[in-house]
């Protein structure tokens, strides 16, 4: 409607004296307002039509104006409700069955038609009233302001509410809430409405209050609408939580509830309000997540195990992301995939278990196990077969670690507090398997001896970062110093390591970690080693300058170990008794005296057990170099004076190098039995040493290498069980004195102190190399007030005095 407005004018001086006949004035501007509904204004002078509301307003007539006004839009309301409303009105709503019409499409035209009906309505109604508005400005403006009552445009946007949408005969505002909840329900169910019709009607509602004060909380569209649509939201999405756990599986539902999330977020920016988008999205959350998601998660075949263990990323992102919606700690998530985590570590340490490496080991023996020489081999082959065992249970830990890092990085958003539920996961299963610290020693000891060769310097880093990652998760940590101690000192002594710096960059990274204490011993065996070094260059120099007795033919390389740094063990020379040939021992001698003249006070072992040595021979008119441990050496230097063909018994090889029986066994084993360093024979031929086998030189043995290495059986292997119980014995010894150690520090310092808080500190000093358990604290604290380095307090049973 064009027409054209001029600019209002303040009324002309002396109005205030004229007289005012209120009826004629009002029917003049009734018929105005009529004719406005009629769309009949463009002949209407609005400048005259204010000029009558401002007189009625000026001569006290405000209230019957406001009132008579209310009468007309009023009437109007009514006569549009019956004329233009109610003959669109799907006929279901006024009998009361709210599912109208039974086809999709019928429902969804006489749906529309009547939103679009009540659309049209409202926006006349709030085009009529607005020009109404500026008709009636100076009532609005005075006596609605004198007299606190709502404008003219709000008190009749209230009879629009009252007189439409609350029709007291026709219900048009459940009519429209059905039909809008309607379309809903059908475009949820995949049907395509009309979404520009249902906003226009969602305005409206939005448009309309409750109370005349117009406050946010009261708008219709909340009062009315929305608690309706939560409620039949509610209903839908439980029913089609119940139907999607019937019919879908893990993957397909958490899809599905992605996309009604989505949806929803859809509707409620572009169909209903954003006021609604918490609400329906706590539904969706509770109904079709919160009820539901550990169903779905422990649906076999396709819950959260199948993802886990088939790496599909996505679909565990999206788990993550519903679960976040109701859960901001995941704590089911992070229960169940933990829980599978464990029962995959506990599967690997199961498939390395003592039990199977033991039967593997004695269906490979054919010796008789109740002969001692064939108990020492079949030892050995279990001890191999760990060594085996514990490379491959690192290799599988590892690859368990990198695949739930990377499941925690692409699906899991690098959520902190599922990586601190990872890492228990991991501490408890490789702490349930009381041979983790040895394997994971082995497993370095592995890598360090030849595993690094050819790798860059990042490689190795690499390598040497996985093998503190799980030395982390190590609670025992003294136990694996022990390994690592005793790992380490074969390969220092046989010359093993294929890199002393990557030596030390692992001692590093250990220091890093948990601090000199650890890798104190560690750092002193290099040191040993240095200092050993130039001890034998300078002995080895003086020999050569003023020595008369020195061996042309026997060249000696000592390294001297300090007792404290390695794990030497035993009680010295009466633990490894050894007879060394005269050459040998003269040599032996010169430098024992060498080192006591400068070292006085000290005492110095001879190891032959944790010595090599480098023995030249031939065979067949070809020169061969054999490195042998030192054991080997002494075995083949009684052979050296036998004539060809001469042999010698088991026994007899004891009786002249007083070797111990199982240490013989070994060496003979490697000398006698492996093919390829075969130097001596036995007679009867058989893959185990006996004691009543006979030895010769093998006058045939040939290879196409000049140095040839003689390894003994096992010479860098996993303990057998006689060791691992040895072992395990001197852990507690040192365990007990390392708590005892603990306690007399903290009542030197505390003086008086309560058991629990004395138990408290100990566990919290011990933290870091072992977890002692409460029983063992108890018992130190009982033996120390034995032997009274502390008491118990007068009158204080449950506290403790230092005793100076």
């Amino acid at each position: 409607m064009n027409r054209s407005r001029g600019k209002i004018r303040p009324p002309r001086r002396g109005l205030a004296t004229d007289h005012v006949d209120f009826d004629e004035y009002w029917e003049v501007l009734a018929q105005s307002l009529r004719e406005i509904y009629a769309k009949n204004a463009s002949h209407l002078s609005f400048e005259e039509l204010y000029r009558n509301a401002y007189k009625l307003v000026l001569k006290k007539h405000g209230d019957r104006l406001y009132g008579n006004v209310k009468k007309l839009v009023g009437e109007h309301l009514q006569v549009v409700a019956i004329r233009d409303v109610k003959p669109l009105l799907p006929s279901s709503i006024v009998t009361g069955d709210v599912s109208f019409g039974t086809a999709t499409t019928e429902r969804r035209t006489v749906g529309t038609k009547f939103l679009e009906r009540l659309k049209f309505v409202w926006e006349d109604h709030q085009l009529c009233m607005g020009m109404m508005k500026e008709v009636l400005m100076y009532m609005d403006r005075v006596f609605c302001a004198d007299h606190k009552i709502p404008s003219i445009y709000v008190a009749c946007m209230g009879l629009f509410r009252d007189h439409i949408l609350r029709h007291q005969e026709y219900n048009i505002g459940n009519a429209l809430n059905n039909v809008i909840l309607d379309q809903i329900k059908m475009e949820r169910d995949g049907d395509i409405i009309n979404r520009a019709t249902i906003r226009a009607c969602v305005y409206m509602l939005e448009g309309l209050y409750e109370t005349e004060e117009e406050l946010e909380s009261q708008k219709v569209y909340l009062t009315s609408f929305e608690k309706n649509f939560i409620l039949a939201s509610e209903n839908f999405y439980q029913k089609e939580g119940e139907q999607l756990l019937r019919d879908c599986d893990a993957a397909t539902y958490i899809q599905k509830v992605d996309k009604r999330l989505k949806e929803e977020y859809s509707r409620c920016h572009d169909t209903l309000s954003v006021l609604t988008e918490p609400k329906i999205m706590k539904v969706v959350d509770q109904k079709l997540i919160e009820a539901n998601i550990n169903d779905v998660m422990d649906m076999e075949g396709s819950g959260l195990r199948f993802m886990l263990d088939n790496d599909r990323y996505e679909d565990l992102k999206l788990v993550y992301e519903l679960i976040s919606r109701v859960d901001s700690e995941k704590k089911s998530l992070k229960k169940k995939m933990c829980a599978r985590l464990v029962a995959i570590g506990k599967e690997i340490n199961r498939s390395v278990s003592t039990p199977q490496i033991s039967t593997a080991a004695g269906a490979d023996g054919t010796g008789d196990a109740s002969k001692p020489s064939s108990t020492v081999v079949s030892e050995e082959k279990a001890a191999n077969n760990v060594t085996l065992l514990a490379i491959r249970w690192v290799d599988e830990v590892l690859a368990l670690k990198d695949k739930y890092e990377t499941l925690w990085e692409r699906s899991f958003d690098k959520d902190k507090g599922i990586q601190a539920a990872m890492t228990k996961a991991f501490t408890d299963f490789i702490n349930d398997f009381e041979r983790s610290p040895e394997f994971i020693s082995l497993f370095i000891d592995e890598n360090l001896r030849k595993g690094l060769k050819g790798k860059t310097e990042s490689e190795v880093d690499a390598v040497l970062d996985k093998a503190l990652t799980l030395f982390r998760y190590v609670a025992d940590k003294d136990v694996f110093e022990r390994y690592y101690k005793k790992h380490l000192s074969r390969r220092l002594l046989m010359n093993r390591s294929v890199s002393h710096d990557a030596e030390k960059q692992m001692i590093g990274k250990f220091k890093m970690e948990v601090g000199f204490a650890f890798t104190g011993k560690f750092e002193g065996m290099f040191k040993d080693m240095n200092t050993s070094e130039d001890m034998t260059s300078e002995y080895k120099k003086l020999l050569q300058e003023s020595d008369s007795d020195y061996k042309k033919g026997v060249e000696l390389s000592v390294q001297i170990l300090t007792s404290t740094f390695w794990p030497v063990g035993g009680g010295g020379e009466n633990d490894h008794p050894c007879i060394y040939p005269p050459e040998i021992g003269a040599v032996r001698d010169s430098f024992t005296k060498y080192y006591l003249d400068r070292h006085s006070g000290r005492r110095l072992d001879w190891r032959p057990d944790m010595g090599t040595a480098d023995v030249r021979a031939t065979f067949k008119g070809k020169r061969h170099e054999l490195n042998v441990t030192t054991y080997g050496m002494v075995i083949l230097m009684a052979f050296s004076e036998l004539n060809p063909g001469e042999t010698l018994s088991f026994e007899g090889i004891r009786a002249i190098t007083s070797i111990k029986e199982q240490d013989l066994i070994r060496n003979l084993q490697a000398l006698a039995v492996a093919p390829k360093t075969r130097v001596l024979i036995k007679k009867p031929m058989s893959r185990d040493v006996r004691l009543t086998d006979v030895f010769a030189v093998n006058e045939e043995f040939t290879s196409k290498f000049m140095r040839i290495r003689v390894g003994v059986v096992a010479t860098n292997r996993a303990e057998t069980e006689q060791e691992r119980k040895d072992s395990d014995e001197k852990t507690e010894r040192y365990r007990g004195a390392t708590i005892e150690a603990a306690i007399v520090r903290i009542m030197k310092q505390r003086k008086l102190i309560s058991h629990t808080e004395l138990v408290n500190e100990v566990l919290a000093q011990m933290g870091q190399r072992f977890s002692p358990e409460l029983s063992m604290i108890k018992k130190r604290i009982e033996s120390l007030m034995e032997r009274e380095y502390m008491e118990r307090a007068e009158g204080e049973r449950q506290a403790y005095r230092y005793i100076a």
